[in-house]
Parts: structure tokens; sequence; C-alpha cells
């Protein structure tokens, strides 16, 4: 029996879709491709062929590789901070926003397709647009919790954007430590026990109602 020859890239090449979802294919396999070989190295003809269509086809959606990156680095900073925007709205029960806050950097961290790598492992941070971008997620990020904690201790809004940094860096950085490590530690003990230590901090200031939280 004869074997069978591989699909030529014509052969592979995905059928005609509709302008959105084109893009959306386009976007998860630049994904795939910057994730996996950082801005530099990635190639228009790599992203192309992890999508299946022709380098044309790709140029008509994104003017080149920037325009991508760009994009798609905007389409995760807001993924982030609705994230963080929905965690704040979920609950009036403090304890559980910080958890909610949280878990939705361990929730983003641990996505397949490790975008977070794009957002906070950029090899383009140095680029202005690039960083204006994260700059803009991050301060949306922090914008959210501040808005809470200015609401119930009364603190200004210089102290309430400086203590939620605190939680955000807190969030973000031990999340990507845990990433590799997630095998030893579950998703939830881990949130369970950086909620633990912010909410051991942040509960000791009063509520405006003389209340602790």
């Amino acid at each position: 029996m004869q074997s069978q020859r591989p699909a030529s890239p014509a052969a592979r090449r995905t059928a005609r879709l509709p302008r959105g979802a084109r893009r959306l294919q386009l976007l998860q396999a630049a994904q795939d491709v910057f994730v996996a070989q950082g801005f530099h190295a990635a190639a228009m003809d790599d992203i192309a062929d992890r999508a299946g269509v022709s380098k044309p086809v790709l140029y008509q959606h994104f003017p080149g590789k920037r325009d991508l990156y760009l994009a798609l680095l905007e389409e995760h900073v807001s993924e982030l901070a609705d994230r963080v925007a929905e965690a704040m709205r979920g609950t009036a029960d403090n304890h559980a926003r910080v958890n909610a806050a949280v878990g939705a950097y361990y929730d983003f961290i641990d996505a397949e397709g490790e975008a977070f790598r794009l957002v906070f492992e950029s090899d383009l941070r140095n680029d202005d647009d690039v960083r204006a971008i994260v700059d803009r997620g991050t301060s949306l990020c922090v914008e959210a919790i501040a808005e809470v904690i200015a609401a119930d201790t009364g603190a200004d809004s210089e102290r309430a954007l400086l203590l939620a940094s605190g939680l955000t860096g807190l969030a973000e950085t031990s999340a990507r430590w845990w990433l590799p490590r997630k095998g030893t530690v579950s998703r939830d003990e881990a949130v369970a026990l950086l909620t633990s230590l912010a909410w051991r901090g942040i509960s000791g200031f009063p509520r405006v109602d003389g209340e602790h939280h």
C-alpha cells in the first residue's frame, strides 16, 4: 500500500473565514509563535504557516509584525484588566474581593497559551507603544482595586493607589513564581495562601463606617 505524502502547504491552507474569525485565528497563531520564539526571532512566514494561510492574507489583516504584536498585546492586557475589574464588582465582601483579585492574576498567568509572557516578559518592553499598553493595563488593574480601598477606608487617592499596586504586585509576582511549581501547590491553595497574606495587612485598615473589613 502506497504511503500518503504529507499535504503541501497550499493544501493545508484553511478555508475562507469571515473577517472577524480570521483575525482571531491569526492572533492565536501569532501568540503561539511569539510565546515560543519572542518578538525578535518570530517571522511573519512562521505566523502565516502556523495559521495555515498565505502571507498576503496575513498582511491583509496586519500591515506588519509589530502591528500584529501590538494588537495581541492590547487584547491580553484588556483581558487581565477585565478579570480584575470583575473581581471587584463580583461581591461586596472584601475578603472575597482580595481572593478574587489574586485569583484573577493566577488564572491569567495559568491560562492556556501563556499569553502572560507577552504582557510581563516581552522582549519588546523598550518599545514605547508596548510599554504604554502594558502600563495602561497595570493602571486599570490598580485603579479598580484602589477605588474599592478608597471607598472602604477613606484613604486618599495616592495612598489607595499605593496599596492597590502592592496587592497587584504581590499577585503577579507570586503567580509567576508558582506557575512552574504548580505540581507541588494547587492553584486554590496558592491563591488562599496569598489572600491570607494580603488580607492580614489590608484588613487592619478600619472602614469609614468604623468597622474592620
